[in-house]
């Protein structure tokens, strides 16, 4: 049996009539940059989460930057998140001048330790970004009563994690603003890159907005020094039929967790904690293991697909190397590096493969 780590062509073989005629409408109208799909996905995707505006921009780390931006964050100050990230929420920040702080994660579900964050907060700190990482939200109400007690504002992270929710309300409608990443992969994904902005905030709205479409209101008239940085709007309206399929799409890798707890049980697997009050929407479904590079080849010889998110730190990347930060300094984000393997996880995954994936894996990890 072939598992692959992901599918997209198979969930594009299953909306194959809804993509096409979704596409096909953008061609006949050519209204191919801020079209009519990408202001209706803006009011389709801000209702869905749950906020009063949503802004599409050209990824995810487009719609970070943009939001720092929009809050006025820039050299001198510093902006604490997660040691635990992808780049991006590092890359980020460090484009807006500012300087990223991070501190280390909860060993149980990978998100930022609210300990850590309290301790790394200093005069300079202007913000903070919880990274929703793997589709479970972080700590949301320990981290808002920190920046409360501080005054900061807090930008969610929200890349991983479209749909899921804390205490019953959707992540992106509890910090200052959110951002997500439409990247192919996620479990929103466009056919391309892609990214959005959500905010209660009208003026910081109106601001991300400008600042993507070169700093202009009116085509040649440019209030503010802005960028290139739009949804594109073929990319919009694939995301608008994807929308509709979300909560259901995102059931399926609830499903498919449950069924690898039950299969992995027993083993010597370290398997994925959900805190409480939360649902986890399982844009990746992370286990740790021992031997990992060994075990990691023979699940690829058993025609088996995985990845690793991720095997080196933030803070031990060369990128940034400038940030001062050395091995040791995480111990619990650098602990998790050297062990976490991501298995198959996919809405049409079907019980065969994930039994066939956790068998083949408990057959391995018992024997190495």
């Amino acid at each position: 049996m072939r598992v692959p780590f992901v599918d997209l062509g198979l969930q594009y073989r299953t909306l194959a009539g809804e993509i096409d005629a979704a596409i096909h409408s953008v061609l006949r109208r050519s209204d191919f940059i801020l079209g009519e799909d990408v202001a209706r996905l803006e009011a389709d995707f801000a209702q869905y989460v749950g906020s009063k505006h949503a802004v599409g921009v050209g990824s995810g780390l487009a719609a970070l930057e943009l939001a720092l931006r929009a809050f006025g964050i820039g050299p001198g100050d510093e902006v604490i998140t997660a040691a635990n990230t992808f780049i991006a929420t590092v890359l980020a920040i460090a484009a807006v001048g500012a300087r990223p702080v991070l501190v280390d994660v909860d060993p149980g579900s990978y998100n930022m330790d609210p300990m850590a964050l309290s301790a790394a907060i200093t005069p300079r700190t202007r913000a903070i970004i919880p990274v929703h990482l793997y589709g479970q939200p972080a700590d949301l109400d320990a981290i808002l009563a920190i920046a409360d007690r501080h005054g900061l504002l807090v930008i969610e992270d929200a890349a991983q994690a479209h749909g899921a929710c804390y205490k019953k309300r959707r992540v992106g409608s509890f910090g200052h603003a959110a951002a997500f990443s439409f990247y192919p992969t996620k479990n929103l994904g466009a056919y391309g890159d892609g990214g959005m902005v959500v905010t209660n905030d009208s003026q910081v709205a109106e601001k991300v907005r400008l600042l993507s479409n070169y700093g202009q209101q009116t085509k040649y008239y440019h209030s503010l020094m802005g960028t290139n940085s739009r949804l594109d709007n073929l990319q919009a309206a694939i995301l608008r039929v994807k929308l509709q399929h979300l909560d259901q799409w995102n059931a399926r890798r609830q499903e498919h967790a449950t069924a690898y707890n039950r299969f992995l049980a027993g083993l010597p697997v370290g398997l994925p904690s959900v805190s409480r009050e939360v649902e986890h929407v399982y844009h990746l479904y992370v286990i740790q293991i021992e031997n990992r590079k060994q075990i990691q080849e023979s699940l690829r010889a058993h025609g088996i697909g995985t990845g690793i998110h991720y095997p080196i730190p933030v803070h031990l990347q060369t990128a940034c190397s400038q940030l001062d930060y050395r091995p040791g300094d995480f111990p619990i984000t650098e602990a998790a590096a050297t062990r976490i393997l991501s298995l198959p996880m996919y809405p049409e995954l079907t019980g065969a493969q994930i039994e066939y994936v956790s068998g083949t894996l408990g057959r391995l990890v018992s024997s190495s």
